[in-house]
Parts: C-alpha cells; sequence; structure tokens
C-alpha cells in the first residue's frame, strides 16, 4: 500500500486519455466532433478537468531573435469534477466549434507545407496535468477562399510556402493572437516588380478581409520594400464577381503607387 502511494505522489499509474475524432476535416468556422475517453489508472483518482485546444505553430518576431512557439487557443472544458475509479472508462462526446480565423492547412486539395493545426487533449488530475496527446485536424478553404486562391492560381501565381506569424494587422479585427501568412511566386507579367506576394485571409460569418503584401524586387543601387493593399468579400456576392480582373487591378494599383511598375 505504502509502494501505491508513493507511485500515486510520483504520477506513476495514473489514468490516461485517448482522443477519437470522427472526421479531422473542417472548415474556419465549422465544427470538429470525437470523444474523449479517460482510462482509470492503477488507483483511484480526481479528475478536475478535461480540456481541448487548438495547437499551432507560429513564428514570432522580437527586436533582437526570431524563433518558432507552439500556440494553444480557443481552449474548451469538456469535463471534470468526477472520480474516476482503478480500471474503469469513462467517455466524454464532444464538439469543437473551429475559429473562423483559423490557419488553412490544405489548399488546392493538398496539405499547405508550413502550417499545422491540432486538437490537444489536457487531462487534470488533483494536482498534476497530463498534456495528453494531439490529433491533427484539416482545415480546408471556405468557398470564398476557395475561389480567390483559384484566381491567383489563373492569373499564374504557384505556391510558395505557408507560415503563421504572431502579431495583429493593423486595421483588421483580430480574434486570434496570429495571422497566417500564405507566399505566392509571381508569374512573368509581375516578376519584374514583385519578388513575392503574400495573402493573409481574416475571416468571419458573413465576410472576410484580403490582405495583400507584395515585396519588391531590389535592384543594384535600391532596396526592396513591401506595399500593401486590402480589401473586404462578402460570402453572399463573392461569385458575382470577375476576381481574376480585380485581383490584377488591385496589384496594379498597389505596385504603381509604391512605384513597383
Amino acid at each position: 500500500m505504502v509502494f501505491k502511494k508513493l507511485r500515486q505522489a510520483m504520477g506513476i499509474g495514473g489514468p490516461s486519455i485517448e482522443t477519437t475524432l470522427h472526421d479531422p476535416n473542417t472548415t474556419p468556422g465549422g465544427v470538429v466532433t470525437g470523444e474523449v475517453v479517460i482510462i482509470g489508472g492503477q488507483y483511484n483518482s480526481d479528475i478536475t478537468s478535461v480540456n481541448l485546444a487548438l495547437r499551432t505553430r507560429v513564428e514570432v518576431e522580437t527586436s533582437d531573435s526570431e524563433y518558432t512557439s507552439n500556440i494553444e487557443y480557443s481552449k474548451m472544458p469538456v469535463a471534470g469534477g468526477f472520480k474516476l475509479e482503478e480500471g474503469m472508462r469513462h467517455s466524454v462526446p464532444f464538439q469543437f466549434p473551429i475559429p473562423w480565423e483559423a490557419p488553412l492547412t490544405h489548399m488546392y486539395g493538398h496539405p499547405l507545407h508550413g502550417t499545422t493545426v491540432g486538437i490537444a487533449t489536457e487531462l487534470e488530475v488533483a494536482g498534476a496535468l497530463d498534456p495528453g496527446d494531439l490529433d491533427p485536424i484539416a482545415v480546408h478553404p471556405l468557398p470564398a477562399q476557395e475561389r480567390l486562391l483559384a484566381a491567383f492560381s489563373n492569373l499564374g501565381f504557384h505556391f510558395r510556402n505557408a507560415d503563421c506569424e504572431k502579431g495583429r494587422i493593423w486595421g483588421v479585427h483580430q480574434e486570434l493572437p496570429f495571422y497566417q501568412e500564405i507566399e505566392f511566386h509571381p508569374p512573368h507579367q509581375y516578376g519584374h516588380g514583385i519578388k513575392q506576394l503574400e495573402v493573409t485571409f481574416v475571416s468571419y460569418p458573413q465576410s472576410m478581409e484580403v490582405v495583400l503584401e507584395l515585396d519588391k524586387r531590389g535592384g543594384v543601387f535600391t532596396e526592396g520594400h513591401d506595399a500593401f493593399s486590402r480589401f473586404t468579400v462578402d460570402y453572399a456576392t463573392v461569385d458575382h464577381t470577375d476576381w481574376e480582373r480585380e485581383l490584377d487591378g488591385f496589384l496594379q494599383e498597389a505596385g504603381r503607387r509604391r512605384g513597383f511598375f
């Protein structure tokens, strides 16, 4: 009995958790459903809480360094305040809402290299914390996002990379402490002035903000610099617009404004 209490004090032989997702595919503003199973260990345990949270790898810039960090957000309790007997199983179904601003992990039907999103499960047992497991989810574009991404492809832009950066975009309402940048290589007609294009979607229930950042090619005696363009897309009218023409206009205007072309 003394040995068993010692193992309990050290957190050995305690309860464990298993999380199962019914379908890992979702979109911004969607819902992921599943089940958390808490399995009793070698002694009775007081379960304080069972929490779910989204976790994304984010780039963090400071004044003198740059590093990556796992950020947890949209944390949600799913159970807690019960006694779990030795060896018993306790099942908790859940519905986890995905934020509208969630970064995309897939584009054009393929995984986006550079961006991952997972549902982390955390088990808190009377003074001890089990970080649990991480279940990846696939966040696919909204129809409006798909339409704009198709327009960029039709204009000749090629996907280069995607990452998430900690911070906020000036003038744009954000709920999350980071935003995603999707980088494209420009086609020939823009290549003489633009080195790369970065696209950010900040989505809401009825519309989304689209932020374009153009990175200028530096010359022999000049440094490259960025130009910004920002516009709002209404989901209800997104299919009534010639987006290839609109995006070309935004790019040309931003480039002329900053002397790119």
